[in-house]
């Protein structure tokens, strides 16, 4: 979404010329004259009640969507060990059917513990460190304040992208074991998240703990860059246009369609990160031998194009409801805590 956005406004500069630059300059006039208002009533939070909002953000929306989660990473891994001509009649129904039938309604949540465990230092750092790069990045002679619509998108792209390659860095193990927790089915290789901990170092080393960071790396950046630029541009956007609309409203709207734009952009280096994460996973046969690239030539081979976009409607299913619930309960937490700490 945000490359066409690029190329739509390209292709309007090149034919209407100077209609385009009006636009622009109104569009920049715009934010000028809202930037005080704005600014008046966006809150201003110190260092704990930042991490504070971001974790549990991150925790309340993967819990809710926990099952749509597990029957996503089920899917991308399914080609590991799967006949390619079986998993073409799997769908989202008969995946979740098995799921209550074979392992308990409970099994949808398997792995969650792990994932909030997860979540909420990466979901604080991510956030946190997000406001500090951009308000870093904002002192750059072209990217400050009022710099136009230009350096407001790059500021957030460059910050977003920074903020998910930090937060990513720092929580790296505990997203590994959550991949392979979540991953089990019928048969437990892994008891909980210190076994599986301690199972990683002693069966695949220290080094085992970080299997699929250079795929997580390289998507993650993209990823976060993505959202919370088409996040911040859109509600920017509205806010401007319908100043009056419910907050709760706009986060909810403009966090799902980021969502959306950044898992489709991302969602092959997703997959192929789940994948490598699981290798040799319960002493399993190890199949990608070839690196990040290989990965990806080994998957289009084996199982077409399409393979890298295997369980991407149940991602979608999360996304739009799972990013919206994160910057709404960011939104909201925020907003409180700021009036917490005007009433002391």
């Amino acid at each position: 979404m945000q490359t066409e956005a690029r190329v739509g406004m390209a292709a309007a500069t090149m034919d209407g010329g100077g209609a385009a630059a009006a636009a622009a300059r109104r569009y920049t006039t715009q934010q000028q004259q809202a930037q005080p208002q704005l600014q008046h009533h966006q809150p201003q939070l110190g260092t704990v009640p930042h991490l504070l909002a971001g974790g549990v953000a991150g925790a309340v929306s993967k819990t809710c969507t926990a099952p749509l989660a597990r029957l996503t990473i089920l899917f991308q891994v399914q080609g590991m060990h799967s006949d390619v001509a079986t998993m073409r009649n799997t769908s989202i129904w008969h995946e979740a059917s098995r799921i209550v039938y074979e392992e308990g309604f409970r099994a949808f949540w398997k792995g969650n513990l792990v994932t909030i465990a997860h979540r909420l230092p990466y979901s604080s750092i991510s956030f946190y460190a997000y406001e500090r790069y951009k308000n870093m990045l904002q002192m750059l002679p072209g990217l400050e304040k009022n710099g136009g619509f230009g350096a407001d998108v790059g500021v957030r792209l460059l910050g977003g992208g920074l903020s998910g390659i930090t937060a990513a860095s720092m929580t790296y193990p505990l997203d590994l074991v959550r991949t392979r927790l979540a991953a089990q089915t019928n048969t437990a290789y892994y008891r909980g998240i210190s076994h599986a901990l301690f199972a990683i170092c002693r069966d695949e080393g220290f080094r085992g703990l970080y299997k699929g960071l250079g795929a997580t790396l390289l998507g993650v950046g993209p990823s976060i860059a993505v959202s919370f630029s088409v996040y911040e541009t859109l509600r920017s956007h509205w806010q401007i246009e319908r100043p009056y609309d419910s907050p709760v409203l706009i986060s909810l709207a403009c966090g799902s369609l980021s969502g959306i734009a950044s898992s489709t952009f991302t969602f092959p280096l997703d997959l192929v990160r789940r994948r490598m994460q699981l290798e040799g996973a319960g002493g399993r046969a190890r199949i990608y031998n070839t690196g990040l690239f290989g990965t990806f030539g080994h998957i289009v081979h084996t199982e077409g194009f399409r393979g890298l976009y295997r369980g991407i409607l149940p991602e979608y299913c999360k996304v739009v409801p799972g990013v919206g619930i994160v910057f709404m309960t960011y939104e909201t937490l925020k907003a409180i805590l700021t009036g917490l700490e005007s009433d002391d």
